[in-house]
């Protein structure tokens, strides 16, 4: 490491450890700062679905940009595995998403970006999976949905990172920036110490709004709470990933099944799962599941989610200062959209041109402008 980094990285969620690796695999010095332990906000708590995705057809900026992370989250995987020896859990199982007349844009997009889908009759559901029998809405089967373990992958990209010679420093809050003119040269924490860095990445997820207001930018970066309940092999046994509206099924090789999650912006920083949240997700299992009324919890968790005005990330320059970039903003998916990020923000400080137009993320962008992405997940 250098007496210091070509790049600090504020965050050390998914998106600030797949930034990390991948610059650091381009050449860079990196060095990457956090609040907390590594990886253990909403990384950790969050469910690991990876959607199907399409890069060449896809329609929109950010369907471009999960189409980046279903194409390459396979290949990250492989290799952090071969770098490591550590399984992130990543696997095709496949999905099936519940559409109901109002989806029909949803329709459309599948269509347009060609990824494989098909309609199930309700035979066919019961015959792939017969604890989905009860669901409502025309069920569609997606071949290529994928997950990943979220703790196993972020233990991975830790390790990964650790063998690339990136400094990692857990438990080391950032409190602001130091800047020279217009230009960040820095961050200062809150022990007093100062970074020095040529150039800053903020990825502090449901804590970036704080570093951004010295910046002369208020997005609204702000958290949301989810709740998920993790069942403990319940039967029947699910084989794919089920999602209905915002709301999912995980089942994992061993048996055990996530099901998730709330949306509770009024929770703020309280991260505590709640009685309220908890029977909220039961009611909503076994109103689908019926038979799963006496199948065991063996967990409760929750996590605050970085969510933005209009649903989608901020991603790219701070306008008006030099010597900084932004990654957050990621809402429900920051996994599945972290390759493509951490691709765009090597692609910038490479002086590459991006493979997906940053423009529809920028941190100015007009209330309203973006749209949204097709999964929900």
């Amino acid at each position: 490491m250098a007496q210091h980094p070509d790049v600090a990285i504020v965050g050390g969620g998914v998106i600030g450890l797949t930034a990390a690796y991948e610059l650091a695999k381009a050449g860079f010095t990196v060095e990457v700062l956090d609040r907390g332990p590594l990886g253990a906000e909403a990384s950790w708590a969050g469910a690991g679905i990876i959607p199907p995705g399409n890069f060449e057809r896809a329609a929109t900026p950010i369907d471009r940009l999960r189409a980046l992370g279903s194409v390459g989250m396979p290949l990250l995987a492989s290799e952090l595995r071969d770098r490591t020896g550590l399984d992130t859990g990543y696997r095709r199982c496949g999905g099936i998403e519940f559409l109901h007349p109002h989806d029909r844009d949803v329709l459309e997009l599948w269509e347009a970006e060609g990824f494989p889908f098909d309609q199930l009759t309700g035979d066919t559901l019961t015959q792939l999976e017969p604890a989905a029998a009860g669901f409502t809405g025309e069920p569609y089967l997606l071949p290529t949905c994928a997950q990943v373990r979220n703790p196993w992958h972020v233990r991975a990209l830790i390790a990964a990172c650790e063998q690339l010679g990136v400094r990692l420093r857990p438990d080391t809050p950032v409190e602001g920036w130091h800047s020279v003119g217009r230009r960040v040269t820095g961050v200062r924490l809150s022990s007093g110490a100062t970074v020095a860095a040529g150039t800053c990445v903020l990825a502090a997820g449901a804590w970036s709004e704080t570093l951004l207001k010295p910046l002369g930018q208020q997005p609204g970066v702000h958290p949301v709470r989810g709740q998920i309940v993790l069942f403990h092999r319940p039967a029947p046994r699910l084989q794919r990933v089920l999602m209905a509206g915002k709301r999912y099924f995980v089942p994992r090789d061993d048996g055990r099944v996530l099901v998730g999650s709330t949306e509770e912006p009024e929770a703020g920083f309280e991260k505590c799962p709640t009685a309220a949240g908890v029977n909220e997700l039961l009611r909503f299992t076994t109103t689908l599941i019926p038979g799963w009324a006496g199948a065991e919890v063996e967990k409760t968790w929750a996590g605050l989610r970085p969510g933005s005005a209009d649903g989608l990330p901020y991603i790219g320059s701070v306008p008006g200062w030099d010597g900084v970039l932004v990654a957050t903003g990621h809402f429900r998916a920051g996994v599945q959209l972290s390759v493509g990020t951490a691709r765009i923000l090597t692609e910038l400080l490479t002086g590459r041109p991006p493979a997906v137009p940053v423009e529809a993320f920028r941190l100015d962008r007009p209330p309203g402008c973006a749209t949204q992405q097709a999964f929900r997940s």
